[in-house]
């Protein structure tokens, strides 16, 4: 089999291709490097440097493949509110460009990682049949690509599935981008002995997901044959955190111990969130395997090996006025 995975330089696309190359499989997959790494490339991999939203570079880059994994996006649900364009941009017409391309070459499924974004503001935890309700651009910027998946899918003839992935750290994770991952933010700034800065009051929960715990579930999303036309929750349901602990355990994991800095809430950030895990245990058999402390050790061990980095804020702020957080604006990461 011959999987091509969008992203293959990112955090969840790299992990994937080495799991596949390791299981001997065909790999091959693009990125654009904005916000991957060709070193994290696997070199048993073919790798195509471009963007997804190029049509024509998709349509060679995919010929000949058997399933395409699209895990390439660009993840700042916050961003999105201040950067819409350039997120749905990426997420619509990027993700559409995809799929397109996987039609024209008759590939037999497409698997699209989708966010837990899609589920908005409402009552947790978030089950896949519960009424969905986005409450910014990037979360509905998924969810009009899953949309436009199942429409074209179901008319051309080609298998889906939908994972919603959600909040996952590990090795290979972008550590410089102020814009995302709280976690690699946190250790980038206590590593410098720099104090982490918190949206709001710090009481906003989410669950954090292993890397590993998702790539198996991904597997069996791509590979089973009796699983087709599903969406499925990826990760865990049992570790509630609000990011207030969350410092509290990195500090004492780093023995920095200072207090951190607030600042105002994020536009349109969700307080509580997190997914069941219901399905996921029934259908593909998931399980929590790495607990978000052991997660968070691997995190820092990864950053601590290869260097703590000035953040980089290569995403232009599109709409400047009082609602942009003073974290990108005065570039305070």
């Amino acid at each position: 089999m011959h999987i091509f995975i969008t992203g293959i330089a990112g955090f969840l696309g790299s992990n994937l291709a080495d799991y596949y190359v390791n299981k001997n499989y065909k790999v091959s997959g693009c990125d654009n490097l904005v916000g991957g790494d060709r070193d994290f490339v696997n070199p048993k991999a073919i790798f195509y440097q471009g963007d997804c939203v190029d049509l024509d570079f998709m349509t060679r880059a995919t010929k000949g493949v058997d399933v395409i994994c699209h895990a390439a996006a660009y993840a700042h649900e916050g961003l999105s509110s201040i950067s819409p364009t350039l997120v749905c941009n990426n997420n619509v017409t990027g993700s559409v460009s995809v799929f397109t391309s996987g039609i024209r070459n008759k590939v037999k499924r497409i698997v699209y990682c989708s966010s837990m974004a899609r589920y908005g503001n409402i009552k947790v935890p978030f089950n896949e049949n519960d009424l969905i309700n986005p409450v910014d651009p990037y979360g509905v910027s998924k969810v009009a690509a899953e949309r436009i998946l199942q429409i074209l899918c179901d008319t051309h003839g080609v298998e889906y599935n939908i994972a919603v992935p959600h909040n996952i750290i590990g090795p290979k994770q972008k550590y410089d981008d102020p814009f995302r991952n709280v976690v690699s933010i946190m250790i980038n700034l206590i590593l410098q002995n720099r104090k982490p800065i918190i949206y709001g009051d710090g009481e906003q929960k989410r669950c954090f997901s292993d890397v590993k715990d998702c790539i198996y579930c991904l597997d069996k999303l791509i590979t089973d044959p009796n699983i087709v036309s599903e969406i499925v929750n990826i990760g865990p349901d049992e570790e509630f955190i609000s990011i207030n602990e969350l410092y509290k355990l990195i500090s004492n994991k780093l023995q920095f111990n200072q207090d951190p800095e607030y600042t105002d809430e994020r536009p349109n950030e969700v307080k509580h969130a997190t997914c069941s895990s219901n399905k996921a245990r029934k259908l593909l058999n998931y399980q929590t395997k790495v607990p978000v402390s052991e997660s968070i050790d691997k995190l820092i061990e990864f950053i601590k090996k290869n260097g703590t980095k000035d953040f980089k804020y290569n995403y232009m702020l599109e709409i400047d006025n009082e609602n942009t957080p003073l974290t990108w604006k005065n570039k305070l990461f």
